[in-house]
């Protein structure tokens, strides 16, 4: 089965985004370090949307997240963050405000051909899924990734240098718990 083009049918899209839901219902380290949800701002809207996405390299030290947008600018994720780039995202259950930044084509061809090397049987399922014939060639997955009009870019999504600060209502803070006047 391949996915050349985003899914349309009301069936494929609720598969698509089911994972959405484990998020939405705090399970998100459920799916590890593989895949990120992103929170952007729709084009037109202005309202929030999500997609997750698989995760295709990254920086633990800095936070920084890689993702491909397997069907280039269709995706509307992809589309939405090239018009309003501030996002959110949360890889298991750690959340974070930053900017999702377009890679050069050059610089997204290194990335696929890297994640390529790191996980050759996922990423030739991904590509084959995709519709995309690369074969066991890291060359080919460089080109795809460098291919500006039919490949696959690449996103870096770079969180802000302090942490996004989201309610935590398990416990109230000191500053929170009223204090007797005496």
């Amino acid at each position: 089965m391949t996915f050349t083009q985003p899914p349309k049918d009301p069936i494929q899209r609720a598969l698509f985004r089911a994972p959405i839901w484990l998020y939405r219902l705090g399970l998100g380290a459920v799916l590890g370090g593989r895949f990120v949800l992103l929170t952007h701002r729709g084009r037109s809207t202005g309202e929030a949307r999500q997609a997750v996405l698989e995760v295709v390299g990254g920086n633990d030290t800095t936070g920084t997240v890689l993702v491909a947008s397997g069907f280039g600018d269709r995706s509307q994720w992809f589309r939405n963050i090239r018009v309003e780039p501030r996002v959110l995202f949360q890889v298991g259950n750690r959340r974070r405000r930053g900017t999702a930044e377009l890679l050069p084509p050059e610089e997204s061809g290194r990335v696929l051909a890297h994640y390529a090397q790191q996980h050759p049987e996922l990423a030739a399922a991904m590509m084959r899924g995709l519709g995309h014939d690369v074969g066991d060639s890291v060359a080919e997955y460089e080109r795809l990734g460098a291919d500006p009009v039919d490949g696959i870019p690449v996103v870096r999504l770079v969180p802000d240098s302090e942490e996004a600060r989201f309610p935590d209502f398990s416990a109230p803070r000191e500053t929170d718990v009223p204090r007797p006047r005496g």
